[in-house]
């Protein structure tokens, strides 16, 4: 083969391996879960709750892109962080309302000693809702749909509180908040990150948040080329200040629309409350 041979030859090859391998690649990084760690600070947080381990799964999208061994997979993953509460923020299935019930089988093994807790997603609403509540009762998953709980350590306690989603339901963070006073710490579950950028009750010192999945993919330099919400890549992935608050958006489990992620892996995030 002369050089001309060898170039041209070079050049065909790169043009039908570049796409398999890059298409190879996003459909292996789908499945490759990640822990994401953090520390964040929560104003007014009790001392009894400084070092709390909250860890947030959201986005399972159990369905058609993602099988019932992966998502036990990673609720093994999460029991195995030793977390002190989780949270789980919504669409826990894809497309179809007969994935609602195995997902949930597999989801009733999460335990922590604070408990476990969630929101509704806007694919549990359009997959069935009442079925999603019902996975979520026989789970023993606590829903907080624009309401809150107490926890409690010794004599002191912060609200964990969670809302509707934005986009299909109804938000009522002053119902969610409920007796909590200015001097309390909060913590607010909401699906969909958009809703801290209208949020103005200062009674909130942090969001948790998913929807976005992070883009799915994450283009360098770039960022993610499409993101579910009104402000862009702004809530696509990780911490974020809104006006009065500030919001942690994972990138969630699963997938929606195409099932590939690039530069942009699955994760179950660990986050760490501080004081």
């Amino acid at each position: 083969m002369n050089r001309r041979q060898f170039l041209r030859t070079a050049v065909y090859g790169s043009a039908i391996l570049g796409p398999i391998g890059g298409t190879c690649y996003a459909f292996a990084e789908s499945t490759d879960l990640v822990i994401a760690r953090n520390s964040i600070a929560v104003p007014r947080l009790p001392k009894a709750f400084d070092g709390l381990r909250v860890a947030f799964v959201t986005d399972i999208h159990l369905g058609p892109f993602l099988t019932e061994d992966y998502v036990r997979s990673v609720v093994r993953t999460t029991l195995s962080l030793s977390p002190d509460l989780i949270l789980l923020g919504g669409d826990y299935s894809h497309r179809e309302t007969k994935f609602i019930a195995p997902c949930f089988d597999i989801l009733k093994s999460l335990n922590a000693p604070l408990g476990v807790y969630g929101v509704l997603g806007n694919h549990d609403y359009w997959h069935g809702a009442t079925e999603t509540r019902d996975g979520m009762k026989r789970a023993k998953i606590e829903e907080l749909t624009n309401r809150g709980v107490w926890l409690e350590r010794g004599s002191e306690r912060f609200r964990l509180v969670g809302v509707d989603d934005l986009w299909t339901g109804t938000v009522d963070v002053k119902g969610a908040l409920g007796n909590a006073k200015p001097t309390d710490a909060c913590l607010l579950l909401s699906h969909n990150p958009d809703v801290a950028e209208t949020l103005t009750d200062p009674r909130v010192g942090l969001v948790l948040s998913g929807h976005t999945h992070g883009g799915q993919i994450n283009v360098p330099m770039i960022g993610a080329p499409w993101t579910p919400s009104r402000y862009g890549n702004k809530y696509a992935h990780g911490l974020v200040e809104a006006p009065v608050t500030k919001v942690y958006v994972s990138a969630g489990i699963g997938m929606s629309a195409v099932p590939v992620r690039a530069n942009r892996k699955p994760e179950i995030s660990l986050i760490t409350l501080r004081g």
